[in-house]
């Protein structure tokens, strides 16, 4: 069994995902971790006769060891490295939703402060893309800011969502790092320096990334699932009903391939296989993980993973001898699998003794009751499966109708349907009354987003009188357009936004994309189609010219950029020239942009009556003194009472640019939506931003 090498028992209490390890004096690790009230500390075993002290750092009176560096303010993320290249020792980063701190631990000085009016809720450090100097790259409210040692900032772009989490990873192999970024709109994006390349949508908001190796990269959401991607292609995904604190990539089994590291929400720490998700190392502590790292805390030239807890628990692990190979868990281990094949041979035991009953049933009637009864079916018994759209009606929502169906006059008992980001939970369960049994079940799914699912079905199959069920297993796949109803074009006006592109391809093609990825009654060959939104959208015309020229017409931005983007990726389209129009849409841009103006405007005139009011507060305080040493008490309590009311007008004044800058930062965000949306229609996303400026 691996077993830890060392352990801690530091006497502060950890910030989930706020724990990182740095040599900031470029030889000794020292672990840092952000704690209550606005600190950070930093765990130095190594020099125990050097004692920090300065206006941010202060000596823990709890450990000898800990120095705690006051940031009064809540830590949102935090993250150590090399920033300057012509150092070797570690810088400190700290952000706030606020501020960006750069600091020189073993100077005990700042490097910068920057303020980041998006917030930093992840931080990551390191090279991105031909960007020659290392980036401290935050992400925060739909933004993304990189700076460099000195301050400035390099690299700036928008994305979707608030960010959660950040990584860095040579997703393309051409040796350069893109940006892995995991947001709150379930969605992970890769950006090559400012350029979106590639975007992995998921069920959940996107907790945690990190690099495995090469162009694999591992993954956490909010619902509890982790698992682990190749570029755009999922390898394995695992759910648990804990949530995922911490994922790391450490090559545990001394294998020469990371495994992936995951630290959960109720102590659990365990390493997955890369390439199947195979668990091969488990541990527990008493509470939550905080933090998973790694470093050579011991300083003999080893790397050991170090888990820590919300409690301030450390344990490090050093890889197994190559003579370790496979699993790394005790027999407990070979217990669980024991146990797991008895319950196997238990289940096949049960199976083969129904068999036997059932071949030994008697004879005539009494042979066909008694099968009955044990569930025997017709050997050529088959479940069917439909999907149609329903309009819905006064009592009942609009849908897609998944209609399952036996072949004869068999039953179904019960459906289980398992489908990602439909039903909460991933699974739905449809177990009919006994007044309501019969061969036929209709099952009503809505969709929340325009997704290509699988849907996973087992039905319970057998007689009226069974005890016994047959389940069957099927797999069928939900149209990524499915709660779209064809209509006709002229039951609705036609919607005004639109987007044109041409393309040279048969058109044979693209009426075969509309039969793949919406639910038509029969297969279409007219390629002119219109369709009703059963999410309230409105409509969604698709005009085709035999010239290739195709049109989308609809009010829905995001539709039309889905609806590109999924015919592109049938058509193998690399680079599509769009030209679009939403004059509703822009219209709206455009007064947010005005709006924009309006509270930059505001705030610049609060900063500079801010400025103001603060000359005025040192001359009345110079005043107010000068008179207290003069003995003047009339003067000095007159200043004094002005001080007084000018700290209220500043309070209040604060309120007003603090409501402000909310309002502006939802503006922003929206125009960052609206340059997302662009984006989504391919090459059309200069002409859409021009006109929205214009």
């Amino acid at each position: 069994m691996l077993v830890p090498v060392f352990t801690l028992k530091l006497n502060h209490k950890i910030n989930p995902h706020m724990v990182t390890v740095g040599k900031y004096d470029g030889m000794h690790p020292c672990l840092t971790a952000a704690t209550q009230a606005g600190k950070v500390f930093i765990h130095n075993p190594h020099t125990r006769g050097q004692r920090l002290s300065s206006s941010r750092i202060t000596q823990s009176t709890q450990d000898s060891d800990i120095s705690l560096l006051n940031i009064n303010q809540a830590v949102s993320c935090l993250a150590s490295g090399v920033f300057n290249p012509s150092h070797e020792h570690h810088s400190l980063l700290v952000g706030t939703q606020t501020d960006l701190l750069a600091y020189d631990v073993h100077n005990n000085s700042d490097v910068f402060y920057r303020e980041v009016a998006d917030g930093a809720n992840a931080i990551v450090l390191g090279q991105l893309g031909g960007i020659s100097p290392p980036l401290a790259i935050i992400g925060g409210n739909c933004a993304l800011q990189g700076f460099d040692h000195e301050g400035n900032d390099l690299f700036w772009t928008v994305t979707g969502d608030n960010v959660r989490s950040l990584c860095l990873c040579d997703f393309t192999g051409d040796g350069n790092n893109e940006l892995l970024v995991g947001s709150e709109d379930y969605d992970i994006r890769v950006f090559k320096e400012d350029e979106m390349m590639a975007e992995m949508t998921e069920t959940e908001t996107v907790t945690s990334l990190c690099h495995m190796h090469g162009s694999r990269f591992g993954y956490a959401l909010a619902n509890g699932t982790v698992g682990v991607y190749d570029r755009t292609a999922r390898y394995w995904r695992i759910k648990s009903k804990n949530q995922a604190m911490s994922i790391h990539a450490f090559d545990l089994n001394s294998d020469g391939v990371c495994e992936l590291i995951t630290g959960w929400s109720n102590g659990k720490i365990d390493a997955r296989s890369d390439r199947t998700g195979e668990v091969i190392f488990k541990d527990n502590f008493t509470s939550s993980v905080a933090g998973v790292v790694e470093g050579d805390y011991r300083m003999d030239g080893q790397i050991q993973l170090i888990c820590t807890s919300v409690e301030g628990e450390v344990r490090g692990y050093l890889p197994a001898s190559k003579e370790m190979k496979g699993n790394l868990m005790d027999a407990s281990v070979e217990q669980d699998l024991i146990r797991e094949l008895s319950n196997r041979k238990q289940n096949l035991l049960l199976e083969l003794r129904n068999y036997q009953e059932n071949s030994k049933a008697g004879t005539g009637s009494k042979k066909k009751e008694k099968e009955g009864q044990m569930g025997v079916i017709p050997a050529n018994t088959q479940l069917q499966t439909a999907l149609s759209v329903n309009a819905g009606s006064e009592n009942q929502k609009p849908s897609v109708d998944l209609t399952i169906s036996t072949s004869n006059d068999t039953i179904i008992r019960a459906v289980l349907i398992f489908a990602e980001g439909i039903f909460e939970g991933e699974s739905h369960v449809v177990h009919p009354s006994a007044q309501k049994l019969s061969g036929c079940i209709r099952v009503p799914i809505i969709p929340p987003k325009d997704v290509p699912v699988d849907l996973h079905i087992k039905a319970f199959v057998g007689g009226k009188s069974s005890t016994q069920f047959h389940v069957f297993e099927l797999t069928r796949q939900l149209p990524r357009f499915s709660m779209y109803a064809l209509c006709t074009q002229g039951s609705a006006p036609k919607p005004r936004g639109k987007a044109t592109f041409s393309i040279n391809d048969r058109l044979q093609r693209v009426v075969m994309w509309l039969n793949q990825n919406f639910l038509l009654p029969e297969d279409i060959e007219v390629p002119d189609v219109c369709f009703t939104s059963l999410r309230g959208a409105g409509q969604l015309c698709i005009k085709i010219e035999q010239s290739g020229e195709i049109t989308v017409n609809t009010d829905d931005m995001d539709l039309a950029g889905d609806v590109i983007q999924s015919l592109s990726s049938f058509l193998a389209i690399e680079d599509l020239s769009v030209d679009a129009d939403f004059p509703d849409y822009f219209e709206e841009v455009r007064n947010t942009l005005v709006q924009v103006d309006e509270y930059h405007s505001v705030h610049q005139r609060l900063t500079a009556e801010m400025a103001d009011h603060s000359n005025l507060i040192r001359n009345m305080l110079v005043q107010a003194e000068d008179a207290r040493l003069m003995g003047d008490m009339k003067t000095m309590k007159k200043r004094y009472i002005e001080l007084f009311d000018l700290n209220r007008d500043l309070v209040n004044g604060y309120k007003i640019r603090s409501n402000n800058h909310a309002e502006l930062l939802n503006c922003l965000r929206a125009v960052n939506q609206a340059i997302q949306r662009a984006g989504r229609l391919q090459g059309g996303q200069k002409s859409c931003i021009d006109k929205a400026l214009v």
